[in-house]
């Protein structure tokens, strides 16, 4: 005999025991409490903040911050906003970001390259350097080298270099470009060189890729964009000149200054930073097969063109997930710039415009997002990366 009865539906099954509806019931659970904990606890600031009679909002933005800093990337008039010191602070963060990540990478490649050598002098050196800094606390590192920028030469006993560089304990004086009318004739010829040259270095990959046959692409689009300028420099009247710093009482005038807060930062970052991307690299290239290392001299590669075109492409696979983390440890460790004084966006907007204006909430939910900002763009730009070397499925 066939029944007629219709079996129950999946969707109105429900069974306590079942796994995925316990967790569904865990999740829900736990975002209902995440959700009442936020607005008791928005609820109770906001009440505190009235009790006090401390005023909420953004308003403060375009105060008058009253106070100044040693390092400005973008020249405001006076008065100077909060809002004008956020982009400030974020800008001079942004730079030690910036340069940190560029040369801790170059430095880091360099050493985890020299643990690897045969050469017992170049990997003693690399082994010293990275286990001795990177056991020491970066704070400390920062205040090392502050202190001995610190005890150089004064302004008048300056070390000066071709009569155009000066360098005391007031930071490093260098000539300051001046552009004049014409220059942009220059800077079209430099961005025609380096649109020349992208396209000469995809066209060699290309043709290597079907022919096999190799073509100095960077080498002959590095020569041309530098005569492209050359020549354009000359035709449009030599339009740059150079603003030299003079000895002018107690400081110099003219030019620009790199402040010793920059430089002790900067360096503390770039040697510890360092020290954990050369043993990232160093075993992502131990990791590489040893078939293909034999292959290669095989092949009648040399030892930097084995280094170059097959260990470290392979490398990198291994290396970028944890490189990633190193550069966002930068970034957040920039953050210590307020221990010697550096005008960064904690120094500033998150240091001296919450102590005047008193608006916590508001400065520390914006540097909070600034910081977030940061992560989450190193992150994507770095997935992009890891996405564009990985192995494609044919």
């Amino acid at each position: 005999m066939v029944s007629n009865e219709k079996p129950p539906s999946s969707i109105l099954r429900f069974n306590i025991y079942d796994s995925k509806v316990r967790g569904l019931i865990s999740q829900i659970i736990v975002i209902v409490l995440f959700t009442a904990f936020s607005i008791y606890i928005i609820n109770n600031t906001a009440a505190n903040l009235v009790d006090r009679g401390i005023s909420t909002g953004f308003n403060f933005i375009n105060a008058p911050a009253g106070y100044d800093v040693s390092q400005m990337l973008i020249l405001f008039e006076e008065p100077i906003t909060h809002g004008q010191m956020f982009v400030i602070g974020l800008l001079n963060t942004a730079v030690v970001a910036v340069l940190g990540v560029f040369l801790a990478t170059i430095i880091g490649l360099l050493f985890g390259i020299m643990r690897l050598s045969n050469n017992w002098l170049a990997a003693g050196v690399a082994y010293v350097y990275v286990d001795s800094l990177r056991n020491v606390p970066i704070l400390l590192q920062i205040l090392f080298w502050y202190g001995i920028l610190l005890t150089l030469p004064g302004v008048r006993q300056s070390i000066v270099l071709a009569d155009v560089i000066s360098f005391n304990n007031r930071g490093l004086f260098l000539p300051a470009p001046v552009f004049n009318q014409g220059f942009s004739l220059v800077l079209f010829g430099f961005i025609s060189g380096l649109v020349i040259t992208i396209v000469l270095v995809l066209w060699s990959k290309r043709r290597q890729r079907l022919t096999g046959q190799s073509f100095p692409a960077g080498f002959y689009g590095t020569l041309l964009t530098v005569l492209l300028v050359f020549v354009s420099y000359f035709i449009s009247g030599s339009p740059l000149s150079w603003d030299i710093p003079e000895l002018k009482g107690f400081s110099f005038r003219g030019g620009f200054v790199i402040s010793p807060e920059f430089t002790a930062l900067l360096l503390a970052l770039v040697f510890y930073t360092a020290t954990y991307i050369a043993e990232i690299l160093r075993s992502a290239i131990e990791s590489v097969s040893a078939g293909q290392k034999e292959a290669a001299a095989a092949l009648g590669l040399q030892p930097g063109q084995m280094m170059k075109l097959i260990l470290i492409p392979q490398a990198l696979r291994v290396a970028i997930p944890q490189l990633t983390s190193q550069y966002l440890n930068l970034t957040k460790n920039s953050s210590l710039a307020v221990a010697i004084g550096y005008p960064d966006l904690v120094a500033t907007f998150g240091g001296t415009t919450l102590n005047q204006t008193g608006q916590a909430v508001e400065v520390i939910a914006i540097t909070m997002a600034v910081y977030l900002i940061f992560s989450l763009v190193i992150s994507l730009f770095m997935n992009w990366f890891n996405a564009h070397v990985a192995l494609k499925e044919r």
